[in-house]
């Protein structure tokens, strides 16, 4: 059996475990209302088949054209739903504008182009939290509202150790010595940020090596992301910017690419996250707000975010919040999250459930973030960490203020390596930590707690024994 196929038995095996697991818990957790749930689109019956635009389904014939004129005649017809039919479609940037659903019907498969070219011109975007004008997303849209990507079909950016993956600049996703990477341009704009250089003047794209995302709505209301699959992301999988009321549900996010991200919401309000299977190899969801100085200049939080019902085959954490979290986040509720063993894959383990990561050059805020009723069979890493030392980062004043943190209802039956790791400095301890009903089975390492004010625990156990300081 294919590796493709084992994970699709794993996952259906898995849906079917989450019922049973957390049925239990389903009740309890649903007390309490939560962030407020977003606005969903609405469609006119219309439909724009882009066969009727010249498209063909032969998966050799170039349809960018043909799918941005069933777009723009949506449009203009006052909104409806551009149909893409069962079939092979090749195609570049995809910009869809408001009142447009793009719907991939069961049976299609967009095959986006692996030339950089088709993603020019530059449009404006943010990579890993500074303001750029780069490479346009996959499916993009900016200042639009009332845009979906719907339908049982398949998009598939073709990413792999031949196109796009080799910019990362590591052997093991392709590239080799003499070949270009991004890590000049990714300086470059870190600099730019820095240095508070015009976004206007932030221009990169041709000749240029920061792969873009692969679905971005920028600057966006009312967003529908549900039922597609998407495959082999150059970088982020759903990328949505500075956007409010936005919906990604039944969606599976297949990529074991470089930052391959499933969902990172940077600086969204009132986002929805359910029913979504991801197996990647980075964060699963992350939920950002800006980097650095130029995360502040923008100034802008991610806020309400709910996360529901969710499958991790593979990932680095099931619920990441940063490291790119300087404008803020709060209002965080993640819950009936299951992270299925599967003995026979092995990049199918999931490093954190909650990794709350920063530097002291972040600042900003991380407020009010709930996790509850876990279920993780499988390795874990860290289930529960805070840490304002990511990626080696030691240096610099800007603490972010980490405080009201839960977590409920876990139960983590696979190795780990501490069930709780929260590293915070004096001058900045975490605050306003709960712990309740968790269950750690096979911890290598007792808690490690540094800087933490306003600590409960109540019936936590790690390996059997209860955690010290319960009440």
């Amino acid at each position: 059996m294919s590796r493709h196929a084992r994970r699709e038995v794993l996952r259906l095996g898995a849906l079917a475990a989450v019922a049973a697991a957390l049925s239990a818990s389903a009740a309890s957790a649903a007390a309490g209302p939560g962030p407020a749930r977003p606005r969903v689109p609405r469609f006119p019956d219309a439909w724009f088949p882009v066969t009727d635009y010249g498209a063909a389904g032969d998966g050799a014939t170039d349809c960018t054209a043909a799918v941005r004129a069933a777009v723009r005649a949506c449009h203009d017809a006052g909104g409806g739903h551009v149909l893409v039919p069962p079939g092979r479609w090749a195609t570049g940037a995809i910009h869809l504008l408001s009142g447009v659903d793009l719907h991939v019907a069961a049976g299609a498969t967009v095959l986006f182009s692996t030339d950089p070219a088709a993603y020019l011109p530059v449009v404006l975007t943010r990579w890993q939290g500074i303001e750029v004008y780069n490479y346009s997303p996959l499916i993009y849209a900016h200042r639009a509202h009332d845009i979906a990507v719907t339908g049982r079909g398949v998009l598939d950016a073709q990413g792999d150790n031949s196109h796009w993956w080799p910019w990362k600049g590591s052997g093991q996703f392709g590239w080799e010595p003499g070949m270009p990477h991004e890590r000049d341009d990714w300086g470059q704009l870190e600099r730019w940020g820095a240095d508070g250089v015009p976004v206007a003047e932030r221009v990169l794209g041709e000749g240029h090596y920061l792969r873009p995302s692969f679905v971005q709505p920028h600057s966006c209301r009312n967003v529908l992301v549900e039922g597609v699959t998407l495959r082999n992301s150059p970088f982020w999988n759903i990328h949505p910017v500075l956007s409010r009321n936005v919906t990604v549900r039944d969606v599976t996010v297949e990529c074991h690419g470089p930052n391959s991200d499933g969902c990172n919401p940077d600086s969204c309000e009132k986002v929805a996250i359910s029913r979504v299977t991801f197996a990647t190899d980075d964060d699963c969801i992350a939920i950002k707000s800006g980097r650095d100085r130029d995360g502040r200049r923008v100034g802008v939080p991610s806020r309400h975010i709910r996360i529901e019902d969710c499958l991790y085959l593979s990932g680095g954490a099931a619920v990441a919040i940063g490291s790119e979290m300087s404008g803020g986040v709060s209002d965080v509720l993640a819950r009936r999250l299951h992270l299925p063993l599967h003995p026979d894959l092995d990049e199918a383990a999931v490093g954190w459930i909650l990794n709350v990561k920063s530097t002291p050059t972040r600042g900003g805020y991380v407020r009010d973030v709930r996790v509850t009723d876990v279920e993780a069979p499988g390795w874990t890493y860290v289930p529960f960490e805070v840490t304002f030392q990511y990626a080696g980062g030691t240096g610099g004043e800007h603490f972010a203020e980490v405080s009201r943190l839960s977590a409920a209802r876990w139960r983590v039956g696979g190795p780990c390596e501490y069930p709780v790791r929260i590293r915070a400095r004096p001058e900045e301890p975490v605050r306003d930590v709960r712990l309740s009903g968790l269950d750690f089975a096979d911890a290598a390492q007792p808690a490690l707690l540094q800087s933490v004010n306003g600590l409960s625990v109540h019936d936590v156990t790690v390996n059997g024994e209860p955690l010290g300081g319960q009440s």
